[in-house]
């Protein structure tokens, strides 16, 4: 491998520091799951030149996953034809060589939207798991009416939980059976998912640093940009973002933009006063530090003081702060399925089961 150098002859550690995150990203990350993006890393991490590029983006904003995303939006705005030819071929060599002259021809472009842009993580197919949850913490408070506020909720899809068709293993349906949008969930265990109605939602409140708005063409574009372009499931998992953005589209969520602690009082300012407040994170946790998620959980305590608050939360074992995690070890592969129920002083927490997969596979406890 080339490397760079400094005047005076010595090595640029920032230049070979990068060149090893993209050779270990193409090498381990990307090869079980995505031969074009391998050979894209690899072919960057070994190219002084696109190298240099990519320190035009703030240090933050330089990882592959970002810069990638970055290069694939350029080629689905119709401005790397290229990179989006050899995409659709899957020709790894034709693709390693169009990204690194993208990335050398339009650095400023592939800077700007790195610096702008996060990556997207797939928040489709998470119905599964928050509609029964949803409606288990409606009838716990007795509440006719919800108002659904998604933290983290990226485009807010999450907010359209009612509107969806759910088909569980075992057969059983939930939501909308004449949606556009139709998911299946995998049933673990023996124990059937509950079939309660989630009540009437008067509300959809999505809070984000960065919130994308599906009704912008840019914004849905970037989402289809997260998405890797030869993975396995990509046919399936493209049909049904178009699906549910689309939906989203139709009755557009109000999108809060905001630090997603500081901005829940305004969130919960937009749920009338008679429907129950359901805070939903789904994955979204464990992208903030501690003291923050403890913020978070005093924040829902706030709210609750002048009415009854209730929080559904998909996170990783021992993420969410007051959840049980029911002596399952972190990193296990799994996530726990919490709701907690804030009444004035009383905060009632508990596990009501475990999902793998993001929400396509759900295990529903006894007794919840």
């Amino acid at each position: 491998m080339s490397r760079a150098f400094e005047a005076g002859g010595r090595p640029v550690r920032r230049a070979r520091t990068l060149a090893q995150v993209y050779r270990r990203f193409g090498e381990v990350d990307a090869a079980a799951t995505s031969p074009l993006y391998e050979r894209v890393a690899v072919a960057l991490s070994e190219s002084d030149e696109a190298l240099r590029a990519i320190e035009a983006a703030p240090a933050r904003r330089r990882h592959p996953t970002v810069v990638l995303a970055a290069l694939h939006d350029l080629a689905l705005a119709g401005r790397a034809p290229a990179l989006a030819a050899a995409y659709a071929a899957a020709d790894g060599d034709a693709a390693a060589a169009a990204a690194i002259d993208t990335l050398l021809r339009m650095t400023d472009s592939v800077a700007a939207i790195a610096a702008r842009r996060r990556t997207r993580p797939d928040e489709t197919g998470h119905c599964a798991v928050l509609y029964p949850a949803v409606a288990e913490a409606a009838r716990r408070a007795g509440a006719n009416a919800v108002g659904l506020i998604d933290v983290g909720c990226s485009a807010g899809l999450n907010l359209n939980v009612d509107r969806v068709g759910i088909t569980y293993g075992d057969g059983r349906p939930l939501g909308d059976p004449s949606s556009p949008v139709q998911t299946r969930c995998s049933v673990v265990g023996d124990r059937p998912v509950p079939t309660r109605a989630m009540p009437e939602v008067v509300a959809r409140v999505g809070v984000d640093p960065d919130p994308v708005d599906v009704t912008d063409a840019d914004d849905a574009r970037w989402l289809r940009a997260c998405l890797w372009p030869d993975r396995p499931d990509l046919a399936e998992r493209l049909a049904r973002l178009e699906a549910e953005t689309a939906l989203a589209a139709a009755e557009p969520p109000i999108l809060l933009r905001g630090d997603t602690v500081e901005a829940l009082p305004d969130a919960f300012a937009r749920v009338p006063p008679d429907a129950l407040p359901v805070v939903t994170t789904t994955w979204a946790l464990s992208r903030l530090p501690l003291e923050s998620r403890l913020r978070f959980l005093h924040r829902l305590d706030e709210a609750a003081l002048g009415r009854s608050v209730a929080w559904v939360s998909a996170e990783g074992v021992g993420v969410a702060p007051a959840i049980p995690t029911l002596g399952d070890r972190r990193a296990s592969g799994h996530s726990i399925l919490g709701l907690a129920v804030f009444e004035h002083s009383a905060l009632h927490a508990e596990a009501v089961g475990r999902s793998w997969s993001r929400g396509r596979l759900l295990s529903w406890f006894p007794n919840s």
